[in-house]
């Protein structure tokens, strides 16, 4: 699904080379990689049916995403979210046309019978079909919608930013291009897992990437029993923030290179990249580490190492460096990049 998506942007982009002067094309990648990444999670969660309400939902969704991110402010008045606001009616509307959307699509699964599959929903409309008792209907529901959100924007936001690094240091966009065309055989269109596997300097750049730009600055918990946190007691029901930007970029923890880009300091392993192991709070640890930490891993490999074989990039002078947290960690005003295609050959490296 990933390579898919992946080579119908490609094409995309080469056509726009082509069109172009001195062939190189200026692209807003941001744009590009967000449409890329709903389409994956789209399928990840609702398979290759090609339902209209499922891109409706996930429009819904994100705009669910950002009133949730309003609420932030609000002002601290129990029952705040049950008043009848103008944001708070919108909301209400919204979720009211997601669940719709999604009950539309589950009542078409179940009257062609298609609710086998790899896909999210098809694997939880077949073990309610085992056991009506395993997942309600809403809960069914919050799963695809808890899974679209935390699988699209935090995604396409890595990749962003991604892009964004190897364009400022282009000496390791040439050393990750060297071992993806080194480990990737000409005639293989697209990277197993097996091809991933052997790309060291590539998973190290994502874990970098994730350190420096995690598109969640902070995790919010709540505490389910009394608990002692750093020898501090913290009652039962108290939500605890744990400041993500600022633990990856803690110099006690990553050294006195913590704001600085180098993917080296992974080469041994995550664990001992900093001095906790525990450090590196992309994907949170623990029993509510991240359900899709895998599949995100594999898709941010296999998208950046696509592109890398087939394109050279720089920054454009157009791009304005500003990162915005709004749901998730961004650059506000995209990513514009310089784009040229490589010469074509089984061997092609800058």
């Amino acid at each position: 699904m990933t390579s898919e998506g992946t080579q119908k942007m490609i094409q995309q982009w080469c056509i726009q080379i082509e069109n172009g002067e001195r062939h190189q094309a200026e692209i807003n990648v941001r744009l590009d990689l967000e449409e890329l990444t709903m389409g994956l999670i789209e399928r990840v969660v609702f398979g290759n049916n090609k339902y209209k309400e499922a891109r409706e939902a996930f429009l819904t969704g994100k705009e669910l995403q950002k009133l949730a991110a309003y609420a932030f402010s609000d002002p601290p008045v129990p029952g705040f979210r049950y008043l009848p606001t103008r944001r708070n009616r919108r909301s209400w509307k919204l979720e009211k046309m997601m669940k719709s959307k999604i009950t539309k699509i589950i009542e078409a699964r179940l009257a062609d019978n298609t609710v086998n599959g790899d896909d999210l929903l098809g694997l939880m409309l077949q073990a309610c079909r085992r056991d009506a008792e395993v997942l309600s209907t809403e809960e069914i529901i919050a799963e695809c919608v808890t899974f679209s959100a935390a699988g699209h924007e935090t995604i396409s936001n890595t990749l962003t930013w991604g892009m964004f690094l190897l364009s400022i240091y282009p000496q390791w966009q040439e050393k990750i291009r060297e071992e993806v065309l080194r480990e990737w055989p000409d005639g293989e269109e697209v990277p197993s897992i097996d091809i991933l596997g052997k790309q060291k300097l590539l998973y190290m750049f994502i874990l970098e990437t994730l350190r420096l730009y995690s598109t969640l600055p902070f995790l919010l918990r709540k505490t389910t029993s009394d608990t002692m946190v750093a020898n501090i007691n913290v009652p039962k029901g108290m939500m605890i923030l744990f400041p993500v930007a600022m633990i990856h970029r803690d110099k006690k923890l990553w050294d006195l290179d913590a704001d600085e880009f180098n993917p080296m300091r992974f080469e041994k392993s995550i664990l001992r990249a900093a001095n906790h192991p525990q450090a590196l709070l992309a994907f949170s640890h623990g029993p509510r580490v991240c359900a899709g930490k895998s599949h995100a891993m594999v898709e941010m490999q296999t998208v950046t190492a696509m592109i890398l074989r087939k394109f050279s990039f720089s920054l454009s002078s157009k791009y304005v460096h500003m990162p915005t947290n709004f749901v998730s960690l961004a650059p506000k005003y995209g990513l514009p990049l310089i784009v040229k295609k490589l010469p074509s050959g089984p061997k092609n490296v800058m």
